[in-house]
């Protein structure tokens, strides 16, 4: 069994499933949650299916107030749909485990579930076993963040943050020694990983290099679910820059720099989860 937790794609596999893409809808893809659950749970099933040891719930851009103004129902409801995010990962896990019964060449056995946390990251805890903190984009809120987390002694999580490169986070901060002091800072065993999401994969390694140089004793491991190179503008969407390296390229690499969750996040679907589990399967094969 491999220490490393394969993660599940970005939103392309909903969007895909759901028949459109939701680029520029200020409830972006939780708006399926409402209009096409069957679309998440195939979401979800597509993934387990690909080889992710932990699925995330559609709750990126959920939040009760966004519900509240952009769909016009009441805050009791919108509690609810974000129950009901967590409610569909469980049933897509049912699903699945039942459908690798006594396969014993299945790697992800028993697949996870984590709470993708926007602002509403409580009303997930019934029912996923960590919580994704994603796309942090500054020092002040990560460190707000870790003293938050130590109110709830049995919460895991990992954090991911936003970085504008090779080096430094939306902020300007360094992302080195945020992620190094927001380790420390924690409570021992409540984050499992701190790295970076929805990040070009070319900027990653300059990231992580040199954070677990000579430090087998105090080991810190990493979380990587990047986007698949291309360059998101408002007028254009998405297009690839030039001769962009994709993510499969590097994970080798990120796996022996200290990687132990590792995933995709926005244009990057099934296929490439499946790539990953292959990659990792094949360097933890005996």
């Amino acid at each position: 069994m491999s220490e490393i937790k394969v993660l599940e794609g970005g939103a392309t596999q909903l969007f895909i499933n759901a028949g459109g893409e939701t680029d520029g809808d200020p409830l972006w893809a939780a708006r399926y949650l409402v209009t096409k659950p069957e679309a998440i749970l195939a979401t979800h099933l597509d993934f387990l299916r690909a080889g992710s040891n932990i699925i995330r719930t559609v709750t990126y851009q959920a939040t009760i107030d966004g519900f509240v103004k952009y769909l016009g129902i009441t805050k009791e409801e919108s509690l609810e749909i974000i129950r009901k995010a967590v409610d569909y990962a469980k049933e897509a896990v049912k699903i699945y485990t039942k459908e690798i019964e006594n396969n014993k060449n299945v790697t992800n056995q028993k697949p996870l579930i984590a709470g993708s946390c926007g602002p509403y990251g409580a009303s997930l805890h019934d029912g996923s076993e960590y919580t994704a903190m994603e796309t942090i984009p500054c020092a002040y809120e990560a460190e707000a963040i870790i003293d938050l987390l130590k109110e709830f002694p049995d919460a895991r999580a990992w954090l991911s943050f936003s970085c504008k490169d090779g080096k430094s986070l939306a902020d300007g901060s360094n992302f080195q020694e945020t992620a190094v002091r927001c380790y420390k800072n924690a409570a021992p065993g409540q984050i499992l990983a701190i790295g970076t999401n929805c990040i070009a994969p070319k900027y990653v390694t300059s990231l992580f290099q040199g954070i677990n140089r000579d430090k087998s004793d105090d080991f810190i491991p990493l979380v990587v679910y990047p986007n698949s190179g291309e360059k998101y503008t408002e007028s254009e969407g998405w297009n690839k820059e030039g001769d962009a390296p994709t993510l499969h390229e590097f994970i080798d690499e990120w796996l022996n720099l200290g990687v132990r969750y590792i995933g995709g996040c926005c244009r990057t679907c099934a296929t490439d989860v499946k790539l990953i589990r292959a990659k990792v399967d094949q360097r933890f094969k005996h």
